[in-house]
């Protein structure tokens, strides 16, 4: 239903995981048979769950970890581990700085060039560690790197920017990337992000993507939405980027997967976005949370860096336990944010769905109040779901 604005301007009303909730159907499964599993490029996992390219989350160990553990990490190629032979002095430089001093630093720490030999070494050593080798970078990195992260053995190469499509308009006499172009000459699946519309979602799965990433600005670090006023609250953009895929499946018998990407932090976030369409999830501060994670304890945007408009910022997230306790469990918080898979797998029972393709079809209603709605003694002694 479209609203009128104005005289001469018509909107839709769009909504965000907060503002909506599931319902329980005419039965419930065990949590213990149902099947979280699903794939991505020919790679299956048994965890939905994806940790996005951000310093502050995945390093080489980490991404390792996540691919022991059943989940995914994704490397970003260019961020400080292929500018920095040892990143580790450079990650403390992040974390101690002031809030005045974190943009100017960032910007002089990401003028660094990336360094060719130190894409390939880190892919090699994630792969050496037993781990799969996702990696990520944008349309410029893909145009410069796309032999080395090849050779390399990559698994898995997801090309993001703020904002992709596949049609680009670019300054006379620049090199355009060619994303149908990419997607054939790989040589690995390309998963390509980020979009929030059945129109850019099914042009990108036509050209060739392996998965799509929804989301636009929703990120705990990115302030895009505030310096841009662009992107589509994630309930909504999921539910259209899935309707896309659905249509593409239908068109060529092809299954393209979407990943919700952004604004995710807790298990029921998960449920929600898995229940607007989603086949996984891209988060970043639940896994900067863990003690593992090379930001020890603060998370930052990936757009901070820009000498030209930052979008990002750093925040504190603190560490709350190890890595398999944030995904597997047992948990020690109350909040939904420790054993998110045992979170997914409960949901999923108490919604009677066995599978992701069946939790995606259970009911979801609009519920503003979802979160609020006799809490007010959680919200006034900050506990549970009122910190």
């Amino acid at each position: 239903m479209n609203i009128q604005l104005g005289h001469s301007k018509l909107v839709r009303r769009a909504y965000g995981i907060d503002e909506i909730a599931l319902v329980p159907g005419g039965r419930t499964v065990d949590p213990e048979i149902t099947d979280t599993s699903w794939a991505i490029g020919g790679v299956k996992r048994n965890i939905p769950i994806i940790a996005s390219a951000m310093d502050g989350v995945v390093d080489v160990d980490m991404a390792v970890s996540l691919s022991n553990l059943g989940a995914l990490g994704v490397l970003n190629l260019e961020g400080v581990q292929t500018r920095y032979d040892e990143p580790r002095s450079v990650l403390e430089q992040i974390t101690a700085v002031s809030k005045e001093g974190f943009v100017p630093l960032m910007q002089k720490i990401y003028s660094q060039p990336i360094k060719e030999e130190l894409v390939k070494k880190r892919i090699k050593e994630i792969k050496d560690k037993g781990g799969i080798a996702c990696v990520s970078g944008t349309p410029i990195a893909a145009l410069r790197f796309k032999e080395i992260i090849k050779e390399a053995g990559a698994d898995i190469f997801f090309l993001q920017a703020t904002v992709v499509s596949t049609e680009h308009i670019g300054p006379e006499g620049s090199e355009k990337l060619d994303i149908k172009k990419l997607c054939a000459g790989m040589g690995i699946p390309v998963a390509v992000g980020n979009c929030v519309t059945h129109e850019v979602s099914l042009n990108l799965m036509r050209a060739g993507a392996a998965a799509i990433l929804v989301g636009i600005g929703p990120g705990a670090a990115c302030t895009s939405r505030g310096v841009l006023g662009v992107g589509i609250p994630q309930a909504t953009a999921i539910a259209d980027c899935a309707s896309a895929r659905d249509e593409y499946q239908k068109e060529t018998g092809k299954y393209i997967p979407i990943v919700a990407d952004g604004g995710i932090i807790t298990g029921g976030d998960i449920c929600k976005c898995i229940a607007c369409g989603a086949d996984s999830v891209m988060i970043g501060s639940p896994i900067a949370r863990a003690e593992e994670a090379p930001g020890r304890g603060f998370h930052w945007g990936m757009a901070t860096p820009s000498p030209v408009l930052p979008r990002g910022t750093r925040i504190k997230v603190g560490s709350t336990g190890t890595l398999e306790r944030i995904l597997l469990g047992p948990a020690l918080l109350d909040d939904g944010t420790h054993n998110l898979l045992g979170a997914i797998k409960t949901s999923m029972g108490t919604l009677g769905a066995q599978s992701i393709k069946e939790m995606q079809q259970v009911e979801v209603v609009v519920a503003p109040s979802l979160l609020t709605e006799g809490k007010v003694y959680q919200k006034a002694q900050q506990l549970g779901m009122g910190k």
